[in-house]
C-alpha cells in the first residue's frame, strides 16, 4: 500500500519519459540528495569520508562506464582499469604541468582516455566474445607498459606523480569534506548525463547491438559508429574516475593502482550489481567496497576467539575467494544482479495485495 501508481496519469511524452515518474520516487531522490549533501558530511568522520565514501562514489562512476560498454552495448572488456590510469595521468599532467583548471583537467583526462579507448575498440568491428576480451586484455598490458616506460608520462618504472594542492577557482580543497563534495558533484552530473544517454537513441542502438548485432545492422544501425562510441563513452567515464581517484583519494598517479586485478574487480561490480542497469553499478560498487571491511571484521572477531587459526595468509586471500564465489553465485542464481532484486521488491510493493 505504500508504493502505488494509481492516480498517476501521463498526458504528455515528456511526462512519460521522466526520470522519476512516480511521486514516491521523486520524494525518495530528494531525501537521498539531502542525505548526500548534508547528512553524510555532518555524520561521517573524516576517516569514513576519505577511505570509504569517496572510493565508493569513484568506483561507481568507473563501473557505470563499464556497464555502458558491457551491460548495454554487449562488448566485453578486461582492460577498464588501464583507461582509468590514462585518465589519472592525463588529469594530473594537465593540472600539475600545464596549470589547466581542475574540472577541465578531469574532463581532459577523460577525453584522452576516450580517444585511446576508441582506438582499442576498433577490433570490436571484426571480433566479439572471447576474442574481444583477449584484445582488451592486451590493451591493459600495452597501456601499463607505455605509461611505465615513457618517462614523459609516468616518470619511469616505479615512479609516482604526486598531485599538487587542489584548487577550484580560489577555493582550496584540502579536507575530506571538500573533496567529497567535488567527487559527489562530478559523479551525480555524469550519472544524470549517462542515464539520459541510455534512454535516448544511442542507448537503444547499444541495446540492439547487444541483443543481435546482425539484426541491428539490417535495421540501419551503424555498428562502426555505435561500437566505437560505446568504447569512447566507457573510457571517458573511466578516465574521469581515474582522475578523481588520483586527486581525491591517492593524491598521486601510480600505474600500479590501475592493474589487471582492478579490471576484474570492476567487472565483478557490474556482475554483482546488475549488468544493463545504472543502479546496479552503484549497488555493485558499494558491495565490493564494503566487502573487505565486512570480511576483516568477521575474521578479526574469529581471530580473537580461536587465536592462531586465522593467519595473515588467510586474511589476505579470503577477500579474493569470497569475491570469486559471489561472482559465480550471481551468475548462476541471479544473472541480473542486485538491481534485479531491487526491481522485484518494487514490483511486489506495486502489486501487493493484488497479485493480478
Amino acid at each position: 500500500m505504500i508504493y502505488r501508481e494509481t492516480g498517476v496519469f501521463h498526458e504528455t511524452y515528456a511526462a512519460d519519459m521522466a526520470l522519476f515518474p512516480l511521486p514516491l520516487d521523486r520524494w525518495a531522490i530528494l531525501l537521498l540528495a539531502l542525505i548526500a549533501c548534508m547528512g553524510v558530511p555532518l555524520l561521517s568522520s573524516h576517516y569514513w569520508l576519505g577511505s570509504l565514501i569517496i572510493p565508493f562514489l569513484i568506483f561507481s562512476l568507473a563501473a557505470l562506464g563499464l556497464n555502458f560498454l558491457t551491460g548495454y552495448a554487449g562488448q566485453l572488456s578486461l582492460g577498464h582499469a588501464a583507461f582509468m590510469g590514462i585518465g589519472a595521468y592525463g588529469a594530473v599532467i594537465l593540472y600539475g604541468r600545464y596549470e589547466v583548471p581542475l574540472l577541465l583537467s578531469l574532463l581532459g583526462g577523460g577525453l584522452i582516455a576516450a580517444v585511446v579507448g576508441a582506438l582499442f575498440g576498433l577490433p570490436a568491428l571484426r571480433i566479439k566474445g572471447f576474442y574481444l576480451a583477449v584484445s582488451t586484455l592486451a590493451a591493459q598490458f600495452i597501456i601499463e607498459w607505455v605509461i611505465t616506460h615513457v618517462k614523459w608520462i609516468g616518470g619511469g618504472v616505479f615512479a609516482t606523480i604526486d598531485t599538487p594542492p587542489l584548487r577550484l577557482g580560489g577555493w582550496l580543497l584540502d579536507s575530506p569534506v571538500e573533496k567529497y563534495y567535488l567527487t559527489l558533484a562530478v559523479v551525480v552530473g555524469l550519472t544524470i548525463f549517462g542515464k539520459n544517454v541510455i534512454r535516448g537513441r544511442i542507448g537503444r542502438a547499444w541495446m540492439a547491438i547487444r541483443d543481435r548485432d546482425v539484426a541491428a545492422e539490417i535495421m540501419g544501425i551503424s555498428l562502426l559508429r555505435y561500437k566505437l562510441l560505446a568504447f569512447a563513452v566507457s573510457s571517458f567515464y573511466a578516465g574521469v574516475a581515474g582522475g578523481l581517484i588520483s586527486f581525491t583519494y591517492y593524491a598521486a598517479a601510480n600505474i600500479e593502482e590501475f592493474n589487471l586485478l582492478l579490471s576484474f574487480r570492476l567487472l565483478g561490480m557490474i556482475i554483482i550489481g546488475g549488468m544493463g542497469s545504472v543502479l546496479g553499478s552503484f549497488l555493485g560498487a558499494g558491495f565490493i567496497v564494503l566487502l573487505p571491511i565486512f570480511i576483516n571484521q568477521i575474521l578479526g572477531g574469529v581471530g580473537k576467539t580461536v587465536g592462531r587459526l586465522v593467519t595473515t595468509d588467510l586474511l589476505a586471500n579470503t577477500e579474493l575467494m569470497v569475491f570469486g564465489g559471489l561472482i559465480i553465485f550471481f551468475l548462476i542464481m541471479e544473472p541480473l544482479g542486485l538491481a534485479r532484486l531491487w526491481k522485484t521488491l518494487k514490483d511486489y510493493l506495486r502489486l501487493w495485495p493484488f497479485p493480478y
